[in-house]
């Protein structure tokens, strides 16, 4: 094997070989269906203050999968969901999956222009939805609300790994969110990569899910504890985010609990308060993870397992994993720990601009491969063409995928975490395309030139600022019309005004210099 890549063989939770190729998603979605039945009368879900059990859950999957048979013709293999959080809305997205669909999750909280526009280019006709409110797009709607009682059926076999599961849009650099479709073989692979990191997980377990289902991780918060027979405990939408987490961790004593790195952030100016010796498990994603937070913070969960994982959409969740020494000399690189090494399954390798694999200890663009890849952007050739390629790793031409994420791999191979090679950041957890903010910025300012930058803020996260060239006038209406555009997350905080914007000296706008109209002034 090659010392700049590293990579792993899948296994099952029993450490034997996975099932061959075709077998994979059945392994998976047997056991998932086969867990409703086995912990029939213990709590599956804790939505608000309503505890679900599974026997609840699987009443509710047998009334939706009636309907979705009865209304939704077979050529529609993906299916819209209204992403509320409520027990309909998860037995939607199980329904779908027994019924051999796929789910495109709806976010009622993100602008109707942008829903319309991704459920037009989702091809979605109909979607399931828990409440009378209207669906974006015209596409029409199955309210799951009050449906007849159904006898049960066995879920759909048969089906093939490169049949979809479902798809999420994620933020795109010419103002067009683009759509990643996850398969059935691709979840599979992550659940057995999961599997094989030892964590055992059983139904006493209380399991954290505090991401929306348009975000990745929402799968892997309900999903791996619904296949051991845990309890999902799920965070309200209203209230403050962190603080939520918070007392969930403390009094409904969460044991497993996957977070961004932002909620310990905002949560550190009260950790001498925190004391969670429930937590045994604590895995952490989506943004880079500060050492200094993780050690104070891993005071606060005594007896958790930290864990470091990464992971873009594309490549189904997370797939690279590092354990966090409470006894110190943990890696990482200005602050930032290491995202570790590969999960069962992938591979991760550094490549630089033409592809070509470099040694260790080298920077450059960090790239993935294995069954927990995407086949590629929905209707997108040109975009998957930009970013995934072939290149040989031991001996095997593989098909990598670029992350965009500026990277080395020392000997031990270890991923260490530089930054972004564009101007893709991460905040609260998503991804967003600085590009995006300055096309629709540019659109409402009727061609003034815009710029979007990420700034730190004290407590060590990111927030937007939006530089604008021209004269000072018109801010709230833009940040008015970029609300009515997009995400709550991916609208300014703050904003300035410069009459000229710097250039360096390629002739390109200086990008670091803008950043002093965002620095307080002594």
């Amino acid at each position: 094997m090659d010392a700049h890549t590293t990579t792993r063989t899948a296994t099952g939770a029993s450490g034997a070989p996975s099932m061959p190729a075709g077998t994979r998603n059945e392994q998976l979605f047997d056991a998932l269906f086969d867990s409703l039945v086995r912990h029939a009368q213990r709590p599956a879900f804790r939505i608000g203050d309503r505890t679900h059990t599974y026997a609840e859950l699987a009443a509710s999957i047998n009334g939706i999968r009636s309907a979705i048979a009865r209304g939704i013709p077979e050529d529609q293999p993906l299916v819209g969901v209204v992403a509320n959080d409520d027990l309909l809305t998860y037995a939607s997205l199980l329904a779908l999956w027994a019924e051999g669909r796929a789910y495109l999750p709806i976010s009622p909280e993100v602008p109707a222009e942008r829903n319309a526009a991704i459920i037009a280019r989702a091809g979605i006709k109909v979607a399931l939805s828990s409440d009378a409110g209207d669906l974006p797009g015209g596409c029409s709607a199955i309210r799951t609300q009050g449906l007849s009682e159904a006898s049960s059926r066995p879920h759909r076999r048969g089906l093939s790994d490169d049949r979809l599961a479902y798809v999420l849009f994620t933020s795109g650099s010419t103002g067009e969110p683009k759509g990643v479709p996850i398969t059935r073989g691709n979840v599979a692979a992550f659940v057995s990569a999961f599997d094989a990191l030892g964590i055992a997980m059983g139904a006493e377990d209380r399991c954290l899910q505090m991401f929306e289902l348009t975000f990745d991780l929402s799968v892997m918060s309900y999903l791996v504890p619904l296949l051991h027979g845990a309890c999902v405990f799920t965070v309200p939408k209203e209230g403050i985010k962190y603080g939520l987490v918070a007392e969930l961790l403390d009094e409904q004593r969460i044991t497993v609990a996957l977070m961004v790195p932002s909620i310990i952030n905002h949560l550190r100016p009260y950790f001498e308060e925190i004391d969670c010796p429930d937590l045994r498990c604590n895995l952490f994603c989506g943004e880079a993870l500060p050492a200094d937070v993780t050690e104070e913070w891993s005071r606060c969960v005594p007896n958790a397992r930290l864990l470091n994982v990464y992971g873009p959409t594309e490549h189904t969740i997370f797939c690279t994993w590092y354990a966090f020494q409470r006894a110190g000399a943990n890696k990482q690189v200005n602050g930032v720990l290491s995202i570790g090494r590969a999960m069962a399954g992938s591979t991760i390798a550094i490549a630089d601009e033409q592809g070509r694999i470099l040694p260790p200890g080298e920077k450059g663009e960090l790239c993935l491969a294995g069954p927990q890849l995407t086949p590629g952007y929905w209707n997108d050739p040109v975009r998957t063409g930009q970013v995934m390629f072939e290149a040989g790793h031991d001996g095997v031409v593989k098909r990598f995928y670029r992350t965009g994420d500026l990277c080395t791999i020392d000997t031990e191979g270890d991923a260490l975490y530089l930054g972004r090679l564009d101007h893709q950041v991460k905040i609260q957890g998503y991804r967003v395309e600085l590009a995006e903010i300055e096309h629709h910025a540019r659109e409402l300012l009727r061609s003034r030139n815009a710029v979007a930058l990420a700034l730190t803020t004290p407590t060590g996260n990111q927030e937007i600022g939006l530089a604008v060239e021209g004269p000072e006038e018109g801010a709230r209406e833009l940040i008015t019309g970029l609300r009515g555009k997009l995400p709550a997350y991916m609208v300014p905080s703050r904003t300035a005004f410069t009459e000229r914007f710097p250039l360096n000296a390629n002739g390109k706008i200086d990008r670091k210099a803008l950043l002093v109209l965002f620095t307080p002034k002594a």
